[in-house]
């Protein structure tokens, strides 16, 4: 289970998306101005991931998931919330979602969700607390996990 990393998690969920977009006669469409909103949500999410992408470089910090953290980032969006990563990619996948305008596609930010919430962080902040102690839970105790 370790090899399904998150951003292949939302490769697939994007997949998915994609074909329901393709599908001639959606059930239970979603209002138009849903497109724009998703549209508005994609530009944000690729600057918050490469903004925090570069943020983990600067650090020398791991960037895989399921590998030893080596350095504990907890300035500029680290310091507003815990996953700005994760959260660029829910971001990412809800507008994907509102631009294929189906109500079914909603399903795929809550799939990316309960994935990040209860499996992916859950094991970051195992393997943080382990390797930055008390540091990560003065940090972790005034910075929320999502927003």
């Amino acid at each position: 289970m370790r090899r399904l990393l998150p951003p292949l998690l939302v490769g697939l969920l994007l997949i998915v998306l994609f074909a329901l977009s393709r599908v001639e006669r959606p059930i239970d469409p979603l209002p138009v101005s849903s497109a724009m909103i998703g549209w508005a949500c994609i530009p944000v999410a690729l600057i918050g991931l490469a903004v925090a992408r570069r943020q983990f470089s600067k650090a020398s910090a791991e960037i895989m998931t399921f590998d030893t953290p080596r350095n504990l980032v907890t300035d500029g969006l680290f310091a507003y919330s815990r996953n700005p990563m994760y959260l660029s990619m829910l971001l990412l996948v809800l507008g994907a979602a509102l631009i294929a305008g189906h109500w079914a596609g909603l399903l795929m930010p809550l799939v990316f969700f309960i994935a990040a919430n209860w499996w992916y962080i859950p094991f970051e902040e195992s393997a943080a607390e382990q390797a930055f102690g008390d540091p990560y839970r003065q940090y972790r105790a005034r910075v929320r996990r999502w927003i």
